[in-house]
């Protein structure tokens, strides 16, 4: 349980939340994204409440957690159209540029059920680009990936904070972010 918790990102500003497994931080998240209530206190965005204008809110967010939300039975490049789609018009190459971002330019007509781990995702982070949400949660972001992998995820990010995007960010890996954007909290337990 999370208690006297308050913290504020400002444009071009990651939090990366580095708390030993059972202290909450995917709970935080969902908290964050208003899948679950705050017992007490309230979640502002943009100054208002997220209740107040749910919708707002949620077209602003991107949540990625171990759950990738992927159809095995469609392809890299179909995942990404249906998904996007559902949020926003896509112009054309957007897609291809996506995944070439993530490295699986080659990879567009693969279904996803015959990827690995890792490059499932990778699919999932091309699709947190196309997004255009303002507020990135991500829960363990780099997992399933190795060294080339994590650098993806660290262009992706460094990519959304330098258009004025956030993120808050659930690890146990700290992701190297520039120290100007780069927040680490740890818990002060850990630290001792």
């Amino acid at each position: 349980m999370l208690r006297g918790l308050s913290l504020r990102l400002a444009e071009g500003q990651a939090l990366q939340l580095l708390w030993p497994n059972g202290a909450g931080k995917t709970s935080l998240l969902r908290a964050v994204a208003g899948l679950i209530p705050v017992e007490d206190g309230q979640l502002l965005w943009r100054g208002n409440r997220i209740e107040d204008d749910r919708a707002a809110f949620c077209a602003d967010l991107a949540f990625l957690g171990h759950d990738l939300a992927l159809k095995g039975d469609l392809t890299a490049a179909e995942n990404l159209h249906f998904s996007v789609s559902l949020r926003r018009r896509l112009a054309g190459g957007e897609i291809k540029a996506a995944l070439d971002e993530v490295g699986l330019g080659t990879r567009a007509d693969a279904l996803v059920r015959q990827m690995s781990a890792g490059q499932q995702r990778r699919v999932a982070l091309a699709r947190l680009g196309l997004w255009g949400a303002r507020l990135w949660l991500l829960d363990e972001p780099a997992a399933n990936l190795d060294a080339a992998g994590q650098a993806v995820v660290v262009a992706a990010l460094a990519r959304h904070l330098a258009a004025g995007g956030c993120a808050l960010i659930s690890t146990h890996q700290p992701l190297d972010l520039s120290a100007s954007v780069n927040r680490l909290w740890r818990d002060p337990k850990e630290a001792a």
